[in-house]
């Protein structure tokens, strides 16, 4: 396991009912193809060491002994392999049979779990010849060895606290409160589920919710085996619909019907953080009765299958990207439609650059005023030329304003600004901090003073990677009276507005496009040669790797090495190495430096599970040091 990633595999094998020997060399085959491929967990069917529709031939005391004998093998066969495995086995104790998960590693059977919950309802009979178990943890002699029995039992890694492990079967993951809720209670970061669920029609899409929604209810990991090939017929049909979730997110499937085998990754410690983020997460928790087998494992490389977005604040496919940004603009539209009848429907004021974040804020202002019916003339775009200003961004603004009907109005700042230098004595060639700043605060005062004559409001149009990063000026576009895209990264506003853009069609569609293919910039140096001569991304660090540290970072809490590790994953073939490192280290340094602007940020709508208000997600001192993650950045090779 390295990175708290753990590889873990569901295996369905082709069975035969009631061969035993058959079973076992199946399962062996299929352990070992997990094994090849890197799994550290490889969980099995329900009975599938003699089958689950074996029916009266449970009470033969020949196909019992046989299954044990099976088990004995499969239990064999995982010396030397650093993995846990759970296989399905019928076992008599204290004169009745119980249907049992089996945990086997390190050549020995480790635990047994039985069944708690038995459906003996339409074509399910498992009363007939099980029992459920309802005592307390036990041990019973197996092998020369006393074994811990029980439904209260955590298998836990000797080289990872993380990497813990409980079972369930098939029936208990179907009932109002399943064992893996009181699991999950007790410590459980994987649950897994030995299961023989027939197929009907319809039956794979429940399915496949149920196991998702307990995963997520959970925060865990869910690896699900479902019986398959080999099972009788006679009438039943099972698929091998085998799933590995984690926290709600399916990670792989193998079909119904299809290789009855899944492969992925569950991230231990992405849910160890969950767990302590959500503080009410233990409020309930009961650990009584629980006891803890530790087990050897864990590898210490671990090659990704499961899919690494990125563009992790992006949702994939169009549909969604659609579904998504309608939803994302409904809320930034409330939150500024609410503030705005709060103060009696004032007007809004917003400074249009001809940029990304400005055209996105226009937007929202244009539902918000039609939401209610308002004119759109009570929203006052301002343009504000000066040194930086390109004729593409100047005139794109201009189109913008024109084609949403609203007020448009521009402010030459370029006089301003130089009596301002003036003022202070600062030399016009000298285009240092005060040059640049000097721009950015005129245009905020500006605007301010506008919002006053027109008993208006200032709409902030600053992003979420902005704030991250403080590519803002302090005191400057850094303040508004309500900012309606501060949860929004930059990743996002593009996908905004292009869907936007889609959506209106016409004039509005075409300047939008143009605005998206624009060089990002705050345009705060002279153009040369017409052109945008400040390049953020060339300043800064292109916005999609540090929207994917970000996301990483802040919402997941990961170390410095695991989000380079992931990094290089996503961006294979698209960054080098040095390069993520390089913006890595940047983003650090930048995010600690820049705090203090965040600490006094304006009120504004969050939207999405990152958000740097120091009212609501995070909250952290602008003096904290950085050099503990610049240190295990720097040294990343």
């Amino acid at each position: 396991m390295k990175y708290g990633f753990v590889k873990v595999a569901a295996a369905t094998p082709s069975i035969r009912v009631a061969d035993t020997r058959h079973n076992a060399a199946a399962v062996i085959a299929r352990l070992r193809e997990a094994a090849d491929a890197g799994a550290e967990l490889v969980v099995f069917p329900e009975l599938c060491l003699c089958g689950y529709t074996c029916g009266d031939l449970f009470g033969q005391d020949v196909l019992l002994e046989g299954a044990l004998d099976a088990l004995r093998e499969v239990a064999r066969a995982t010396l030397g392999m650093r993995l846990l495995a759970f296989v399905g086995v019928p076992l008599r104790f204290g004169g009745a049979l119980y249907n049992c998960a089996a945990a086997v590693g390190e050549g020995k059977v480790l635990a047994l779990i039985p069944k708690r919950h038995l459906p003996n309802y339409a074509e399910f009979y498992e009363k007939r010849n099980f029992q459920p178990y309802t005592g307390e943890n036990t041990r019973i002699p197996l092998n020369g060895q006393q074994v811990p029995f029980g439904t209260k039992l955590i298998l836990r890694c000797a080289s990872d606290p993380d990497f813990t492990v409980a079972a369930e079967l098939c029936e208990d993951l179907w009932v109002p409160s399943p064992p893996s809720v009181s699991h999950a209670l007790a410590g459980a970061n994987i649950i897994v589920n030995l299961s023989a669920s027939d197929e009907t029609a319809g039956k794979a899409e429940y399915r496949r919710l149920l196991v998702r929604a307990q995963s997520a209810k959970t925060v865990c990991g869910y690896v699900y085996a479902d019986a398959g090939e080999g099972e009788s017929s006679t009438d039943m049909v099972f698929s091998g619909h085998n799933m590995i979730c984690e926290n709600g997110t399916l990670l792989a499937e193998s079909m119904p019907f299809g290789s009855g085998f899944a492969l992925s990754e569950i991230d231990v410690g992405r849910l160890a953080f969950e767990r302590r983020r959500i503080n009410t997460f233990y409020d309930a928790s009961d650990l009584g009765g629980y006891e803890t087998v530790t087990f050897a494992g864990g590898s210490e490389s671990c090659a990704l299958t499961r899919p690494v977005s990125a563009t992790p604040f992006v949702p994939e496919g169009e549909d969604a990207i659609g579904e998504r940004a309608e939803r994302i603009l409904a809320m930034q539209v409330a939150g500024l439609r609410t503030r705005l009848s709060h103060l009696g429907d004032p007007c809004a004021v917003i400074g249009i650059s001809g940029g990304l974040d400005s055209a996105l804020a226009l937007l929202v202002a244009a539902r918000a005023f039609d939401a209610p019916g308002k004119d759109r003339k009570g929203i006052v775009a301002v343009t504000m030329p000066c040194f930086g200003t390109t004729g593409r961004t100047y005139n794109n603004s201009l189109r913008l304003m024109q084609a949403l009907g609203v007020t448009a109005r521009t402010v030459p700042i370029a006089d301003t600004v130089r009596s301002h230098f003036k003022d202070i004595g600062h030399d016009e060639s000298v285009r240092n901090a005060a040059y640049e700043n000097a721009q950015a605060r005129v245009r905020t005062l500006v605007l301010m003073d506008i919002a006053n004559d027109v008993g208006g409001i200032v709409v902030g149009t600053g992003d979420l990677s902005e704030l991250a990063l403080g590519w803002a000026t302090y005191n400057g576009d850094h303040m508004s009276m309500y900012g309606v895209n501060a949860s929004v990264p930059k990743t996002l506003v593009k996908y905004l507005i292009r869907s936007e853009a889609k959506r209106l069609g016409g004039e509005a569609e075409k300047v939008l496009r143009d605005i998206l293919d624009t060089e990002i910039s705050p345009e705060l140096l002279p153009p040369e040669e017409g052109k945008i001569a400040q390049k953020t991304e060339e300043l800064v660090g292109p916005y999609e790797l540090h929207d994917f540290f970000l996301y990483y970072a802040i919402r997941w809490g990961f170390s410095p090495s695991k989000v380079y590790f992931l990094a290089k994953y996503a961006f294979a073939g698209r960054y080098e190495d040095g390069t993520v490192k390089k913006w890595l280290v940047s983003f650090y340094r930048r995010f600690f430096s820049q705090q203090f602007k965040r600490s006094c940020l304006p009120d504004g709508v969050k939207v999405g599970s990152v958000t740097l208000s120091p009212r609501g997600d995070w909250r952290m001192p602008s003096d904290a040091v950085a050099d503990l993650w610049l240190q295990e950045a720097e040294g990343l090779k």
